[in-house]
């Protein structure tokens, strides 16, 4: 088993990787934090909050400003009417933050893990913070499975790296191949304030090495098919289920594999079911084709790729049933 030092690999919390365009050079580097307790009062402050009948997402935007997202109902696939979401930007100001629409008919302010506030068409409201966990974190594998990776070592991964947590480090793929399964996968985002879309916490779960389930710090964002549970530019999750940074999430993936006949022509797309963190967000989607960077479609089975993109992306409790 290769082990890279946790020191070494996150220095001491935090790294600062290097932007993806040369034009960003003169540019602060976007700092990612990867322990919780030297993140500071931004992430502490950043998360989901909850209140009757309405659900808030605040996210952190680096430089004391923030984005407070509403929604009616509850938070996403967890009451959420799928309503229009409301978002107001806010800016920390001592020890509160505050939030205010351009229009001013939205303000809340922030403080001690209670926001309180109004809501144009709803009047006040007071959410409290609330820290969600997927229902399948942790699921132990079924008699059948084949364990991909239990902490204990990376031999069923070519050229895996583990690290001080027992944790697997994105950039690796299943030595072994797989055509038709059940995938279970647990994984951990960093916390990136400072980064921006595909800059932010990216990898990916890639099945057969061909169709890229995206992992990305897509928290609060617009659940679009390049951010977080998306088939990466192929189809959009049903609902965007992605948990703030440092939390394990989990993706459970119904997978059957693309069909061809004898001369090898392909007579049926791929077809995949996925929850993300217990909540369904694609239901038998075809995947007409190849994810960017997957290889081509053959019917030959395949790899599970994790995606490695340059960030301190991590994987635990990843088993595999095969199906016929």
């Amino acid at each position: 088993m290769k082990r890279l030092s946790l020191l070494t690999i996150l220095l001491s919390g935090m790294v600062a990787l290097p932007h993806l365009q040369a034009a960003d050079a003169d540019k602060p580097k976007a700092e990612t934090y990867t322990d919780p307790a030297k993140a500071g009062q931004d992430y502490v402050d950043q998360g989901e909050y909850i209140g009757s009948k309405l659900g808030g997402q605040v996210i952190a935007l680096a430089n004391d400003k923030f984005r407070l997202v509403l929604h009616k109902g509850g938070l996403p696939g967890a009451g959420w009417d799928q309503s229009p979401k409301v978002e107001i930007e806010g800016q920390r100001e001592g020890d509160q933050i505050a939030f205010a629409s351009k229009d001013g008919s939205t303000k809340a302010t922030l403080a001690h893990g209670t926001i309180k506030g109004t809501l144009a068409d709803a009047g006040k409201f007071s959410l409290k913070k609330t820290v969600r966990k997927s229902p399948t974190e942790g699921a132990k594998p079924p008699a059948g499975a084949v364990v991909l990776f239990d902490g204990s070592n990376s031999d069923a991964w070519a050229g895996g790296h583990v690290d001080d947590r027992h944790l697997l480090q994105a950039g690796t793929s299943s030595k072994q191949k797989f055509t038709n399964f059940e995938l279970h996968v647990e994984f951990l985002l960093p916390f990136k304030p400072a980064g921006r879309g595909q800059d932010r916490g990216n990898s990916g779960v890639y099945l057969q090495d061909r169709y890229e389930v995206q992992v990305l710090d897509s928290f609060g964002l617009k659940g679009l098919d390049n951010e977080c549970g998306g088939i990466y530019t192929k189809a959009k999750p049903l609902v965007n289920m992605c948990f703030p940074p440092l939390t394990w999430q989990t993706y459970d993936i119904d997978y059957e594999a693309a069909k061809f006949d004898a001369d090898g022509k392909k007579t049926k797309n791929a077809v995949a079911t996925v929850k993300h963190n217990g909540v369904l967000i694609h239901d038998h989607r075809e995947i007409d084709g190849s994810t960017g960077g997957g290889k081509p479609e053959t019917p030959d089975g395949g790899a599970i790729q994790l995606q490695g993109h340059g960030n301190p992306v991590f994987y635990r409790n990843i088993w595999l049933v095969p199906k016929a």
